[in-house]
């Protein structure tokens, strides 16, 4: 089992890539944050047989946080990181700081519509022009033929899959199931904030999307649903409820009965801001 090669820089980066491209190579790609849990590795496993060669990117992005959100704290383990990567076989880890990715005079972003209003863009306006700008350096520095991206963060998926289309970047963007733990919670490096009782508590939110997902499913007002899944998770004990929304599962746009939709809900314990989504059959 080898190490990945680790690179810091782009120049090392694209060097890297052209070797691999003069052997004929293809390479999917895994972005990340860093403090790499098993929903992380899954991604890779996935990217890993998809592609010959797999390039993991570990950058906190200052871009997509706002002043008041958790930068500082956001859990930085780097080589914990790279022990988990070289066990699941990745071959280069990309882990570039901040002056790297935003050199002095840094002065251009990505605006992105389409997906990216509401849910998250009603209390995080800034966070998908964040996301949309690194994850555009890092496909242009990488050039993938694939990226993986978790169905955890569904509406960030759906963000990605619209940057490609719309400025024809050619990367296939490969949707991964939910990874979770025993009692249903989604796998998320801030479920290290949780101490033992506010998992409990946690482990309430993928239950209550599920009931609610059901209930939609059987014919149930949606305002009706979504109102009575926000009391039900205070009633748990979650502190407050950002929003329990069903959106259509391509375009998120508002769901209509006769189309697939996910049932998307965020949610404040403590501090700790949670999310998760689940599947809406159509009727």
């Amino acid at each position: 089992m080898s190490r990945p090669l680790v690179v810091d820089s782009v120049a090392a980066l694209r060097a890297q890539i052209r070797d691999w491209r003069r052997d004929g190579l293809s390479i999917a790609m895994v972005p990340t944050m860093g403090a790499l849990h098993d929903g992380h590795i899954s991604l890779v496993e996935i990217a890993l047989e998809k592609a010959d060669r797999c390039v993991v990117s570990i950058f906190v992005n200052p871009t997509q946080f706002a002043p008041s959100e958790d930068l500082d704290k956001y859990p930085r383990q780097l080589a914990r990181d790279l022990k988990r990567l070289r066990q699941a076989g990745a071959q280069l880890a990309l882990t570039p700081d901040v002056k790297q990715m935003y050199p002095a005079g840094f002065a251009t972003k990505i605006s992105v519509g389409g997906p990216a209003a509401g849910l998250e863009s009603d209390f995080r306006p800034t966070f998908f022009d964040g996301v949309a700008t690194v994850v555009a350096k890092l496909f242009l520095q990488v050039s993938p033929d694939f990226a993986v991206f978790g169905e955890k963060d569904y509406q960030q998926l759906c963000v990605v899959r619209q940057l490609c289309r719309d400025l024809d970047l050619p990367v296939e963007i490969i949707g991964a199931p939910t990874v979770r733990d025993a009692h249903g919670l989604a796998m998320s490096s801030r479920n290290a904030y949780l101490g033992d009782a506010e998992l409990e508590v946690a482990r309430q939110l993928n239950a209550i999307l599920r009931r609610t997902a059901v209930a939609l499913a059987a014919g149930t007002n949606e305002d009706s649903a979504t109102a009575e899944a926000s009391h039900a998770l205070v009633k748990a004990g979650f502190d407050k409820v950002d929003y329990v929304a069903a959106r259509e599962s391509l375009t998120l746009a508002p769901w209509r009965r006769n189309r697939d939709g996910r049932l998307l809900a965020a949610a404040w314990l403590g501090k700790t801001r949670l999310i998760d989504n689940v599947e809406v059959l159509s009727v």
